[in-house]
């Protein structure tokens, strides 16, 4: 559990108010929940603004904005089942021909049921998720397409990962230390989890600091539920996320709806809502998972041929790298060594140092990359820019940017180009 220190803060000139939380209590709560203490700083410690929910449909008692952060803090409910639709639009560049988000065809094969491409295919488009917990041991998650599926299964300790497409399936053991937690998705493996309005919700209060408004704007009827929307709003001038609205259940304060909305405007950048949900116990046999016949099955920790592979945290009930995929739609991220954080709120910025040699036609590299084709391929992604860190390109989508320097430096952030620009000029 991530311990939030209460910080002093203020009303501003809207009347919106701030949530608390510090940078190592942030990242804390990204990675594993919301903690109910958060309920206590925001109601004990300030007021998160006199904005009530005003009338609408449906007609809802009024509410501030503490209370309810309060009972989304507070829900403990442990047994649902529902589908999830998600549309996510990046503004992520068209590969060229022969390129694709997954790799090639021979390259899909040989993964399996691994997750990592199967959730990065929710980095684009539209897809529906059907979802099912019984408290922090038992949950399933699928990916639901035309002609196949994909599902996680958790039932106590045995994890599976399961493609209908290619009928191959993953199994391993999940340690219960590892992956308790509060709430229906508290126990599931890796970070699958991800993917549900829940999640995404927490994440984003997770975030939130004095760099963040937060109001209740009306209410709103999502999957036969009444709803309160909470609306949250960044004040910082540089980064390109305008707004999260996140549609609350008025009963019992799950999150049922999750929008990110970028200052471009346009359609959502996520959108994740509940179109059905049942907080009833799901049958048993939901969660019951057995390899159909002809099924070729991976154990965690063995590579395809039965060799000993994967790492320790594989062995010990996480799925393959890539299930953690889902992070990046929200804003997570997962520490790596030699960088460091730059600003502070919706406006930080990452900061990754390699060398010439990381960059394509350039140092080292060179003598590999002869016909520059990974340089034209950069070059028809990228924007070139110069400052007085050097030159480099900007990498862009709808939310995150990233600069990447000629010298190999990288820094990556939910802010505008020039605030990339900025840090660079000022960590030269």
């Amino acid at each position: 559990m991530a311990r939030i220190q209460p910080t002093p803060g203020a009303e501003g000139a809207d009347g919106a108010g701030t949530l608390p939380g510090g940078a190592t209590g942030r990242r804390k709560a990204v990675r594993y929940a919301v903690p109910v203490v958060v309920a206590g700083v925001a109601a004990s410690a300030i007021g998160i603004g006199s904005a009530l929910a005003s009338s609408g449909a449906p007609d809802l008692p009024k509410i501030s904005a503490q209370d309810l952060i309060a009972k989304m803090a507070a829900s403990d409910t442990q047994q649902m089942s529902g589908t999830v639709k998600i549309s996510t639009d990046l503004g992520l560049p068209a590969l060229p021909s022969g390129l694709s988000m997954g790799g090639d065809t021979k390259g899909k094969a040989k993964e399996g049921a691994s997750p990592q491409a199967k959730l990065t295919e929710l980095a684009s488009g539209t897809h529906t998720l059907r979802v099912a917990a019984d408290g922090p041991d038992r949950q399933r998650l699928s990916i639901v397409e035309q002609s196949a599926e994909y599902s996680v299964v958790r039932n106590g300790d045995q994890v599976w990962a399961y493609d209908s497409a290619s009928n191959t399936a993953y199994h391993s053991k999940a340690q219960q230390e590892q992956h308790g937690g509060k709430g229906p998705h508290g126990g599931m493996p890796g970070d699958v989890k991800d993917a549900s309005p829940q999640e995404m919700a927490k994440k984003a209060l997770a975030a939130a600091d004095d760099t963040t408004a937060v109001t209740v704007d009306g209410t709103a009827k999502v999957a036969g539920r009444d709803a309160y929307q909470l609306l949250i709003k960044p004040k910082q001038s540089e980064t390109t996320v305008d707004s999260i609205r996140i549609a609350v259940d008025a009963k019992n304060g799950v999150p049922l709806k999750f929008t990110l909305a970028p200052k471009g405007g346009g359609k959502a950048v996520v959108d994740a809502s509940f179109t059905k949900v049942d907080f009833g116990k799901p049958a048993a046999d939901t969660f019951s998972f057995t390899p159909p016949k002809g099924a070729k099955v991976t154990e965690a920790g063995k590579d395809a041929k039965g060799g000993k592979g994967g790492d320790k945290e594989e062995k010990g009930g996480r799925l393959p790298e890539g299930m953690n995929g889902l992070d990046g739609l929200t804003g997570g991220a997962g520490h790596q060594g030699g960088s460091k954080v730059i600003g502070k709120g919706w406006a930080s910025i990452a900061e990754f140092k390699g060398d010439k040699a990381t960059v394509p036609g350039k140092g080292k590299s060179q003598g590999a990359d002869k016909n520059g084709d990974a340089s034209k391929l950069l070059d028809s992604f990228g924007t070139k820019v110069t400052g007085d860190f050097g030159s480099g390109r900007v990498f862009s989508t709808r939310v995150v940017n990233a600069l990447m320097t000629d010298d190999g430096r990288v820094y990556v952030g939910a802010v505008s180009k020039d605030a990339l620009v900025k840090a660079a000029n000022a960590a030269k």
